[in-house]
C-alpha cells in the first residue's frame, strides 16, 4: 500500500512540475543586441556570446509577457550595449511592441524598444 501511495505522489508531483514549467514557457522574449564599438564580447555575454538569443520569461498573459519584453529594453551598460531590438511571443503569437526594428514608432511594430530611450544609443 505504501508503494502505491508513493507512486501516486510521485506521478502527481511530476504532473504539477510539468504544468508549472509549461506555463513559464508561454512567454518567449527575443533579444538582438548592437554593441558599442569594440564591446561585442561583453555586450553579447548575456546571449552566450551571440548578438541574439531567446529567453523564456514567466508570464500568465500576453500583457504580462509584453511588460517583461518592455522591461528587457532597459540598458544599464551604456558604454557596452548601444541598442536592443526586443520582440516577444506569447503562446506562439507575436506581440505588438509599437516600434520598428530601428526604434521608430510603428503601431504594428513588434519591437518594444524606442530608439529615444535615454539608456540606448549612448556610446557614440
Amino acid at each position: 500500500m505504501k508503494t502505491i501511495v508513493a507512486v501516486f505522489t510521485l506521478v502527481g508531483s511530476l504532473g504539477f512540475t510539468t504544468t508549472v514549467l509549461s506555463d513559464d514557457s508561454g512567454c518567449v522574449v527575443h533579444y538582438v543586441r548592437t554593441a558599442c564599438q569594440g564591446q561585442e564580447a561583453e555586450s553579447f555575454k548575456k546571449c552566450d556570446g551571440n548578438a541574439e538569443c531567446e529567453k523564456s520569461k514567466p508570464a500568465d498573459s500576453a500583457e504580462a509577457c509584453a511588460a517583461a519584453a518592455l522591461k528587457s529594453c532597459e540598458n544599464s551598460r551604456l558604454d557596452i550595449t548601444k541598442y536592443k531590438v526586443i520582440t516577444a511571443k506569447f503562446n506562439g503569437q507575436d506581440l505588438v511592441g509599437g516600434f520598428d526594428a530601428a526604434g521608430n514608432a510603428d503601431p504594428a511594430g513588434q519591437n518594444f524598444c524606442d530608439k529615444n530611450r535615454p539608456d540606448l544609443n549612448q556610446c557614440d
